[in-house]
């Protein structure tokens, strides 16, 4: 049931009011605004205006209340999928973006200016190394190495390099470096060469390898590498620089307050029971630094600094939709569509797909609607290695239902090693086959096929399908839609939706 308000409500007192109320919950003009301005560019002109989108938004906050309803929101798949979308979107708002390009910027030019612009692509002669190699497995891989590096001197040409990674490497593939991408030592080495070049054994945490470069690429541009530079940074690094500034900003708005006499024993004896600092009015003791120090091993002065950023972020973390009502819209807005699009699956696609009877009744009702503007050939082009041949299986054919047609052909003409028939049987509209075209739509001469260059023709004209089947994926999609229509008046039919229309008429205009 639909209900238009007029000034019932309190319209102007609120700085977001309530817009509609759909089967007793209220919607605040914000999220429609939010909806609505998303929308709007790909929305039909009939939905363009505010008062008719209003139309298309009941009908999806109905089905996001039906999936609620059938409990598809506690449901762990889908809470996980609204936690990770969140995840990705909040590292935005806990790191100083300006910061960390910054940085990113600083080091994309020096990597431009230097040795290391571009990307390589390199092929090695490696040998895994552990980290408690005895000294005489050390020296033996040592000796290795350098005999192959002099052997390689004197054969400098690719296949004797080739031939030496597949003989001795155990790194056989060839591969693409690209900066931050691999230990300091490798990169310091390859973006050194020229393509071509070789290197001198070297050690890296890993082992020791022989290099060729075997092409360089040019470096790209900063835009396009930006998001993957600031991340490899903060992996190599161990913090975000952008985050440790958001950090410092966040501590002063949440007037973060050291307590000298906690830190001091802290560091001094490595534990306390005093308070180590204050947030938000909060105290943080040294029993909570102790549970986060348990599962970041490091030393005392590195576990407090990052049990810090931590309690900052994590404060932060839980008044991000407080402060940024925009990230409120996208997590509710993601959210919110998985739900009418779980619950649609459920009502409407997965029944369309698989209800035979109801398909087949829908055609029968609309059957008009699924006339072809030309008529269609239904039935078979039948090439043949003779004329004779071809007569003979139009004939035989004749006597037969078209279900049995291609095996008929298969058994009778083609059972030998020499094939005598090939056989094409379906619908065709003019312009599908040649040779329908030329004998039943009397189109142009098609030519002869080369092995089977007589050909003869066997069915009718039909001005529409005889079988729901024959149009099933387009009676599907119309399927969909009836069953989406009679479901959505359901909805409507058993919720009160109220709108209060002089709050729609402020939407963007307030």
């Amino acid at each position: 049931m639909m209900v238009f308000l007029g000034l019932g409500w309190s319209v102007f007192s609120q700085q977001d009011p309530v817009l509609m109320r759909i089967g007793g919950k209220d919607v605040l003009r914000s999220e429609f605004e939010y909806n609505y301005n998303r929308d709007k560019a790909s929305l039909a002109p009939k939905y363009a205006a505010p008062e008719k989108y209003a139309e298309r938004f009941v009908n999806f906050k109905l089905k996001v209340a039906a999936a609620e309803a059938a409990g598809l929101d506690t449901a762990l798949a889908f809470r996980e999928r609204v936690e990770g979308y969140r995840s990705r979107l909040i590292k935005s708002y806990l790191t100083d973006t300006v910061v960390t390009e910054k940085a990113a910027r600083r080091l994309y030019d020096k990597m431009k200016s230097g040795h290391r612009a571009g990307q390589v692509r390199v092929s090695h002669i490696f040998k895994y190394l552990p980290q408690n190699v005895s000294g005489a497995a050390l020296r033996d891989a040592v000796a290795r190495m350098d005999s192959i590096y002099e052997y390689l001197q004197r054969n400098p040409d690719s296949e004797a390099f080739d031939s030496c990674v597949e003989r001795f490497s155990d790194e056989k593939q060839a591969f693409r470096v690209s900066w931050l991408q691999m230990p300091v030592e490798f990169e310091d080495v390859v973006f050194g060469l020229s393509a071509g070049e070789m290197s001198q054994p070297f050690f890296t945490p890993q082992g020791i390898h022989i290099v060729k470069v075997l092409e360089r690429l040019e470096m790209p541009s900063f835009e396009s590498v930006k998001e993957e530079l600031m991340a490899r940074r903060a992996h190599r690094h161990g913090v975000d620089s952008g985050a440790e500034a958001q950090v410092e900003k966040l501590k002063k708005e949440y007037r973060y307050t050291p307590e000298k006499t906690g830190v001091d024993e802290l560091i001094n004896t490595g534990r306390t029971n005093r308070t180590l600092f204050t947030l938000a009015g909060k105290n943080y003791t040294g029993h909570d630094f102790a549970r986060f120090a348990a599962a970041y091993p490091a030393g005392v002065r590195r576990q407090l600094d990052a049990f810090i950023m931590k309690t900052v972020l994590d404060y932060e973390n839980t008044r991000l939709e407080q402060k940024h009502p925009d990230l409120r819209c996208l997590v509710r807005d993601y959210g919110n569509r998985l739900l009418a699009d779980k619950i649609t699956e459920q009502e409407i696609r997965k029944r369309a797909a698989t209800d035979e009877a109801g398909l087949q009744a829908y055609f029968e009702k609309h059957r008009s609607d699924y006339q072809w503007k030309e008529p269609r050939y239904k039935g078979i082009v039948l090439h043949g290695v003779s004329k004779r041949i071809a007569k003979q299986a139009r004939k035989f054919l004749k006597s037969l239902p078209e279900a049995e047609w291609k095996d008929a052909i298969r058994l009778t003409f083609n059972a030998g090693a020499q094939p005598q028939i090939f056989a094409e049987q379906g619908l065709f509209a003019p312009g599908d086959n040649a040779y329908v075209d030329d004998l039943v739509f009397k189109g142009k001469d098609a030519a002869p096929m080369v092995s089977f260059p007589f050909t003869a023709v066997l069915g009718e004209k039909v001005k529409g399908p005889d079988d729901y089947r024959e149009v099933k994926d387009r009676l599907v999609a119309d399927y969909q839609n009836y069953l989406d229509n009679q479901w959505t008046a359901r909805l409507r039919a058993s919720a009160k939706v109220e709108i209060n229309q002089e709050v729609l008429k402020t939407v963007n205009n307030h």
